[in-house]
């Protein structure tokens, strides 16, 4: 990486650091600007995960009003990014164990968005039935699995975001692959 793109990552970072200061302290302005930086990211991990747009959209809102109920308890520990990205993979999880008790299973291919159009639809079928069964693995190994290939983070950065070591995670991956390798 040159020393502009670094510059560009520092200077991005202290401009979040700075509406997350702002935000803890009560000002709505910088609290929706944050909102605007990571509503794209918070709306395409939920997808992600829930494997449909109402449902992504769903848990989106859900996690906006929870970041906004805990802007203020926010300490800084961990990156705002890695911060956000627990409480939206909280909120999947949330969404599902809701629609499960109200024994409603969630078939996470029924709706494909129309933005959507696969060059090659034997390709695309068989990108549907990895992530599928991607969404069908234990919890932990499905998120490790979801945070390093489709967020396409580091383990490091996956570990931090799960709470748990980077060898853990790397596990949780090694397991995932002798999972899917059964499923598919």
């Amino acid at each position: 990486m040159d020393g502009t793109a670094a510059e560009t990552i520092d200077h991005a970072q202290a401009i979040t650091q700075a509406l997350v200061v702002r935000a803890r302290n009560g000002d709505g302005q910088a609290f929706a600007l944050l909102l605007e930086q990571h509503y794209e990211r918070i709306y395409r991990t939920a997808w992600k995960w829930c494997g449909n747009g109402d449902d992504a959209e769903d848990v989106a809102q859900d996690v906006c009003i929870k970041l906004g109920q805990a802007i203020a308890g926010f300490d800084g520990r961990s990156a705002f990014s890695s911060w956000v990205y627990r409480i939206t993979l909280n909120a999947v999880r949330d969404l599902q164990r809701s629609r499960q008790r109200r024994g409603r299973h969630v078939d996470a291919l029924r709706q494909i968005t129309p933005d959507e159009h696969p060059a090659d639809q034997e390709e695309a079928a068989t990108s549907k039935q990895l992530w599928a069964a991607v969404r069908r693995l234990p919890e932990k190994q499905r998120d490790a699995v979801l945070l390093v290939y489709a967020e396409e983070l580091s383990h490091a950065a996956a570990a931090e975001i799960m709470n748990i070591k980077e060898a853990t995670v790397s596990f949780h991956v090694h397991e995932a692959r002798k999972t899917l390798r059964g499923l598919l």
